[in-house]
């Protein structure tokens, strides 16, 4: 099966003077255009063996660096779990995968179960975000912001998921506060599949919703708003997301049906 490719986008995406800014912003002046602003990359479900073994070879040397265990992507993508690729000239520069909760569980049951215990009995359809890794070199903020709302229209849009949950490394606790509003749920243990100390995070798909909604497609408000959310898609992009990832459940994609 050929990859399936859901958004392509730049680098640096172009603001427009003419846009209304969130919350009663001030809007600055146009950026200048730099070498990067007609740089592109695509966002793709990994459904073909040449992206997987692409973003395969990411997480290896991401996590490898990072001295943990290595990693890897099942062979094929599964009901439960969907990863999606970064890729610049066929390249992945970034990968993530949506973990949907099951009768299996999810990863984050290993160190954390009695947290996630507690969210499903209070009704919470759970999703975690798992295996994500940037290239320090050709990635950017852009290019996980891209990710994630791709990941966050997947598990939220089509399959219905209410709460979010991420193990990170207690280093990145901040970056993932700041970057996106997360909270700290469960407290530093080792997570066993990659030998390191994990911190769990969570937020609801509502509040990242309201986020999208306000300052996605706005790049101008990244000065002030220093979250992801401002490099987000704008709404006719997300729009098209959910149309190409619709069109790909007829019939085929188990990971989207």
């Amino acid at each position: 099966m050929v990859s399936t490719t859901l958004i392509a986008a730049r680098f640096q995406p172009r603001t427009s003077l003419r846009a209304r800014m969130p919350s009663g912003q001030r809007q600055p002046s146009e950026p200048p255009v730099t070498d990067d602003s007609e740089r592109r990359f695509t966002i793709e479900s990994a459904e073909s063996l040449i992206v997987r073994q692409s973003a395969n070879r990411l997480l290896r040397e991401r996590y490898g660096w990072r001295g943990y265990h290595t990693v890897s992507l099942p062979a094929n993508q599964t009901s439960s779990r969907t990863t999606l690729t970064a890729l610049e000239n066929g390249v992945a520069i970034g990968t993530i995968t949506v973990g949907l909760d099951d009768t299996a569980g999810m990863n984050s049951d290993d160190a954390f179960g009695d947290e996630l215990d507690a969210l499903r009995q209070a009704g919470q359809r759970l999703c975690e975000f798992t295996k994500l890794a940037i290239d320090p070199i050709t990635g950017n903020k852009r290019v996980l912001a891209a990710l994630f709302h791709v990941a966050h229209i997947v598990a939220h849009l089509l399959r219905g998921r209410d709460r979010l949950v991420m193990e990170v490394n207690p280093r990145h606790v901040r970056y993932y506060q700041r970057m996106l509003g997360a909270q700290v749920i469960g407290s530093e243990r080792i997570n066993r599949a990659v030998n390191a100390p994990a911190v769990l995070l969570s937020l609801g798909f509502d509040y990242i919703a309201s986020c999208i909604r306000e300052f996605g497609g706005h790049p101008e408000c990244a000065g002030t708003e220093r979250s992801l959310y401002p490099l987000a898609f704008t709404p006719d992009e997300e729009r098209g997301i959910v149309a190409r990832l619709m069109a790909a459940q007829q019939p085929a994609s188990p990971a989207l049906n």
